[in-house]
């Protein structure tokens, strides 16, 4: 492991100034910085901690229908937590499939937005080619082991996926996260956080130097409670999404007023399913529906040869997501 210094700030202003070094970096449950640090991937001089109460846990139904959660809460808290199982439920669900018990009662959902990508390339230092850790290397898995990867957003320097479950959900519902950085406050849409790799594709987020999450918001939607979060992978234990969908549905009377859609495991970040959304819109909630809406899943998608089944696979999760909360409708 590269040596570093370790600072405990008291509050998140120190914090933001010491994360600003362009030789430091955050570390707060850790379950995946740990991974990154003994492999040395990451190689800060400084790790700056943001536990100990540094980040708000709480988490609660805001007075405007809103659901908030500190970015310092665990991810089993917020799993467990009933306003989230209540109001949200594909959010809790998400949460409980993307991790073991004992990574889930050390992670914070700050944390889980932010790590990196599964990627075999990127994690083994013994590849030489991997855009993301060395720019200009270039990208082993064009050729090589290619079945996890993105078949979206991808660019000729690197297919890696992203790899939060959590995040997929969050994109669905419109949710946001709230920063604090040096130069102040801002709020940033979940699906604006992360960038596609175009030709940098060592810049994952937009989060400037400094800037730690501080909160995520999930503004109310009538069609939260009818949702899930469905997970297709290699096994039923501790495993990362082949293919994910979250889905959830505001009908009214026999008629889709507003779907929501997003998808895992098959993007360099999580995805909106746009075209999903519009073919569901004021239509019957049946399988003919379903159907057809599945079926512009596959929208824009650019697979390689080892992970071209996602395709299909995309089709039938989305199709299998709404038929799960739209059948009885």
């Amino acid at each position: 492991m590269y040596p570093f210094t370790l600072e405990r700030p008291t509050n998140l202003a120190t914090a933001a100034e010491l994360g600003a070094a362009p030789v430091s970096e955050f570390i707060a449950g850790g379950t995946d910085m740990m991974q990154l640090l003994t492999d040395e991937i990451r190689r800060p001089e400084h790790l700056v901690a943001l536990n100990g109460g540094v980040l708000d846990a709480h988490i609660g139904i805001e007075r405007d229908g809103s659901l908030r959660m500190g970015a310092g809460a665990r991810m089993s808290d917020v799993a467990d937590h009933p306003a989230v199982r209540d109001a949200f439920p594909l959010v809790s669900q998400a949460l409980l499939l993307s991790a073991s018990a004992q990574v889930r009662n050390m992670a914070t959902i700050g944390g889980n937005l932010l790590q990196r990508t599964r990627c075999v390339y990127f994690r083994d230092p013994g590849v030489a080619q991997c855009n993301k850790r060395e720019p200009g290397s270039g990208c082993a898995a064009m050729d090589g082991d290619n079945r996890m990867h993105a078949v979206l957003g991808v660019s000729e320097h690197c297919i890696a996926t992203h790899a939060s479950d959590f995040a997929v959900p969050l994109v669905a519902l419109d949710a946001a996260v709230l920063v604090r950085g040096p130069k102040g406050d801002r709020v940033i849409p979940v699906d604006d956080l992360h960038q596609m790799p175009g030709d940098t594709p060592e810049v994952e987020t937009v989060l400037r130097r400094g800037e730690v999450i501080t909160a995520i918001d999930i503004p109310a939607f009538a069609g939260g409670r009818r949702s899930t979060y469905l997970k297709v992978r290699d096994r039923t234990s501790f495993e990362f999404a082949l293919v994910s969908a979250a889905v959830a549905l505001d009908i009214e009377g026999d008629r889709i007023r507003e779907a929501r859609v997003a998808m895992g495991g098959v993007g360099t970040k999580p995805w909106r399913m746009r075209g999903v959304e519009q073919a569901l819109a004021d239509v019957r909630p049946d399988d003919d529906a379903f159907m057809a809406a599945a079926e512009r899943a596959s929208d824009g998608a650019a697979p390689r040869e080892g992970n071209a089944f996602k395709l299909d696979l995309m089709r039938r999760a989305v199709f299998r997501a709404l038929q799960t909360v739209g059948g009885s409708a």
